[in-house]
């Protein structure tokens, strides 16, 4: 089934979203419950939870059966549903993130740019989880401003040699596959840059350890270091110039889905907010009672509705193969920005116990501020919104 609402109008979702979601939600109360607090303090990934979501037919959602996926073709509406059930239910959010950014930088870039052949080579490897996929695209110099990037890649017989480096790379030192994007045509700029498959074993291509950082630290994080590094030419994906557009593409599924599993956060922060608030009790009544308790309560399920309408929305869209720059880009600007204020309201609720590492509710604050920065920040997004606007 592949479900196509008139973009805007109906979000009646079909039963079998709603029983798959479920299913979802159910596997990872199951599955996924380790000791994600004794991780998060070590920057540890889990490997082993990564390969269970593979086993389960997670990292299928981002691909087409006939590469291994689980529908004929990616239903990203499904997806979304899905994800939002799986950050729902599953605490490690950086775990949620990491699937995300190989599924929706790294497969769909596959599935819809690559060919026959790179296609039937990475994707059905990186559905099963025998190999990991990174999106290497920010530099040291180039983060808003991606296009700028210095990273080249010289043309020889058979391919291209390419040298310089990424950062804040998610995956980069476990991955096994990045997506590369270097300069061609330096002359040309954005329409210069090409994008690349690039395996991690190729000699030149070197991964940094893991880095320490404030929050998502069960999300691996690194730099990628090319130094005359030989990619065969057909690891190239497009045309030569083809990266930019490319990478556009890639983004708007990446902002459309990369935060979906954060609505699932947002809603079980609301449920055991709401727990919390009936069952404390201060000055002899539940402090629910109170009003300052209660409007954040509200103020957390309507962030919670007006995220879902946008996501929903933005889902149909690309499932009618609407342009969504503008509308991809609301949704990364309100729902990052909206995963912060429902956990501070959240440790505002729970008082002190919340803000002890025991109880969970601190993790979820330092892993939303990173939503404000990755996949372009909240100010890239305002101004992406202006332009459309007609500034």
């Amino acid at each position: 089934m592949n479900y196509r609402p008139e973009p805007g109008i109906n979000f009646t979702l079909p039963q079998e979203y709603l029983d798959y979601k479920e299913t979802v939600v159910d596997f990872a109360h199951r599955e996924l419950q380790d000791d994600v607090i004794a991780r998060d303090q070590e920057g540890i990934f889990w490997r082993e939870g990564w390969q269970k979501c593979a086993d389960f037919g997670i990292q299928g959602l981002a691909a087409p059966a006939a590469f291994g996926g689980q529908q004929e073709n990616v239903d990203v509406f499904r997806s979304v549903v899905a994800m939002e059930g799986l950050g729902y239910a599953c605490p490690d959010t950086g775990l949620v993130l990491a699937l995300n950014a190989q599924m929706w930088a790294v497969q769909s870039t596959i599935g819809l740019f690559g060919t026959e052949a790179q296609k039937a080579k990475y994707l059905p490897r990186l559905v099963n989880g025998e190999i990991m996929g990174c999106h290497a695209l920010t530099e040291a110099e180039s983060g808003s401003d991606v296009f700028t990037l210095t990273t080249t890649a010289k043309k020889v017989d058979g391919g291209y040699i390419l040298n310089g480096g990424k950062r804040l790379v998610t995956l980069a030192p476990v991955a096994d596959l990045a997506v590369v994007f270097a300069s061609t045509a330096p002359d040309k700029g954005k329409w210069g840059i090409t994008a690349f498959l690039v395996e991690a074993d190729s000699e030149g291509y070197t991964a940094s350890p893991n880095r320490k950082k404030m929050g998502l630290r069960t999300a691996p994080f690194g730099e990628i270091t090319f130094e005359n590094c030989f990619v065969p030419e057909e690891n190239r994906i497009g045309k030569e110039g083809a990266g930019f557009s490319i990478c556009n593409h890639s983004l708007e599924y990446d902002r459309c889905c990369i935060l979906s599993g954060k609505l699932g956060t947002m809603q079980r922060q609301l449920e055991e907010a709401v727990k919390f608030a009936r069952k404390r009790k201060q000055f002899g009544k539940p402090i629910g009672e109170f009003q300052s308790v209660s409007n954040r309560i509200a103020d957390m399920r309507m962030r919670i509705e007006i995220s879902r309408l946008l996501l929903y929305r933005l889902a149909s869209l690309k499932l009618n193969g609407r342009p969504t720059m503008v509308e991809s880009s609301m949704l990364k600007l309100y729902l990052s920005e909206a995963f912060v204020e429902s956990s501070l309201d959240a440790i505002r609720i729970g008082g002190g116990n919340a803000y002890l590492t025991d109880f969970g509710t601190e993790r979820d604050l330092r892993d939303a501020v990173g939503g404000v920065l990755y996949a372009g920040t909240s100010d890239i997004q305002r101004n992406i919104i202006a332009k459309f606007s007609g500034l």
